[in-house]
């Protein structure tokens, strides 16, 4: 190695961290800078979304949701990628990270220029007695979908309780009524889905009862009662037992910033290590990105910490472009997502009516239902699609649409429109496709912006 090569070392193999890894290594050879990553899990560059299709069988193949291997990153682009290696310390004065080598079972100091923090999130797991039960699973990343995976196929529950109605909650329901296994999902909201108006979150919940969901909501958990062996037998609430073989929470997930933070990093209001445009944290030599990292919300030009995969790539080819040398800014975000329960489609961008209020927003939402084709073709399905607007100007500040098939990419159209700040009245206007199979005269999108424009 020449002594003019610089060191980039890399925390966190997945979508951040290896999106920056690829994007320095682009921009500088290998004699000019040399590129280190650390994970502590098994795998690298992986689809955490596919986890859920994985754990229901709808994905067989473990390696299809493995983008690309440490082989392939040291081969093709002279990145180098251990597994099984924790960092557990940075020292900022030093220039180095502690790691932990669970495969060679010993600790070493690793030097770095500068380091790229993609530590990613943690599911939330509350400090419940039996929590730390067998059979008690969250599920982030693709180590834990392996997990339950295997302890489905081995022990064969025939009784789950989902504790948490939030996105990863819905789809493991839906996994889990796939395989025939009897599924109770708890939730202390009145509703499935928070981040949804209440009354998109009632459609949801209707979804889940018909795939065979049985609901029990507005109900908190006490604790997890232990079984024979150490196992898991039962969710204990405020007002009922519910027996259980396995327990997933899907209570939601925090930045894990836990390491930045120790470190002295900056931490924002969010919770998640708070960065620039360009992604670079408190210490000039310090990058963040993904989940672990803060975000602007351009709505409500509020800090927010939004986990998505989306947004991990894009951060961490920011990240990536700076630290080769470049000039990047990311732009922030606005909470699009979607997901599905059975055949239901789910969606939402921008605000919802707490959201905007928070924010200080006065706001008029508008609701109405229509079709996802021409109501004389076949396979036309119903979708309700709500919008929030600014009240005095019209501003379009978020939408939310659940629906048959069909639906949820709908939400692109509204994304798009919330991106460039345009009215209701704007996107009334909008020159919509039209064809029976694909949509009736007027598009649901057009059909509700002409309603909020004209309230």
């Amino acid at each position: 190695m020449s002594p003019l090569t610089r060191r980039l070392l890399v925390i966190g193999a997945d979508a951040a961290g290896m999106s920056a890894a690829s994007q320095a290594r682009r921009r500088q050879s290998p004699d000019r800078l040399e590129i280190v990553a650390f994970d502590r899990g098994n795998f690298a560059s992986y689809s955490a979304c596919g986890i859920p299709f994985y754990v229901g069988g709808q994905v067989d193949d473990l390696e299809s949701l493995v983008v690309r291997t440490p082989d392939v990153f040291r081969d093709k682009y002279s990145i180098q990628v251990h597994l099984g290696h924790e960092a557990v310390e940075v020292d900022l004065d030093k220039g180095a990270v502690l790691v932990d080598d669970r495969v060679n079972a010993r600790r070493r100091w690793e030097g770095f220029d500068d380091l790229m923090v993609a530590t990613g999130a943690t599911p939330v797991r509350p400090s419940l007695p039996g929590v730390d039960s067998a059979g008690v699973f969250g599920v982030q990343t693709l180590d834990d979908g392996v997990a339950l995976r295997s302890y489905v196929r081995a022990q064969k529950p025939t009784r789950a309780v989902i504790v948490g109605g939030g996105y990863i909650g819905l789809e493991m329901a839906e996994a889990l009524c796939a395989l025939g296994v009897e599924t109770h999902l708890v939730d202390v909201a009145d509703q499935p889905m928070n981040t949804l108006d209440p009354d998109m979150g009632a459609l949801v919940a209707g979804a889940l009862e018909e795939f065979g969901t049985v609901l029990h909501l507005g109900q908190e958990v006490v604790r997890f009662e232990t079984g024979a062996g150490g196992r898991v037998a039962g969710v204990v609430t405020a007002e009922d037992t519910i027996p259980a073989e396995l327990v997933v929470l899907g209570l939601g997930i925090r930045p894990n910033s836990a390491l930045a933070e120790s470190a002295g990093i900056r931490i924002g209001p969010s919770g998640a290590v708070a960065v620039d445009r360009r992604m670079r944290t408190s210490h000039e030599a310090v990058w963040a990105a993904g989940d672990c990292a803060e975000k602007r919300h351009r709505v409500s030009d509020r800090p927010v910490a939004v986990a998505l995969g989306t947004h991990a790539n894009k951060e961490g080819r920011v990240a990536g472009i700076n630290l080769g040398g470049g000039y990047a800014t990311f732009p922030g975000v606005i909470g699009t997502a979607v997901t599905k329960v059975g055949p239901l489609e789910v969606a939402r961008t921008g605000l919802g009516e707490l959201e905007a209020a928070q924010a200080g927003f006065v706001a008029d939402g508008v609701v109405s239902e229509s079709t996802t084709r021409a109501g004389y073709y076949p396979g036309a399905a119903s979708i309700v699609t709500k919008l929030l607007h600014e009240r005095e100007t019209g501003r379009l500040l978020g939408a939310q649409i659940v629906g048959g098939p069909g639906s949820a990419k709908r939400i692109d159209v509204f994304a798009a429109a919330l991106w460039n700040e345009m009215t209701v009245a704007d996107i009334a206007g909008m020159d919509l496709s039209y064809a029976p199979p694909f949509s009736p005269t007027l598009d649901p999108v057009t059909i509700t912006a002409r309603k909020a424009a004209q309230a």
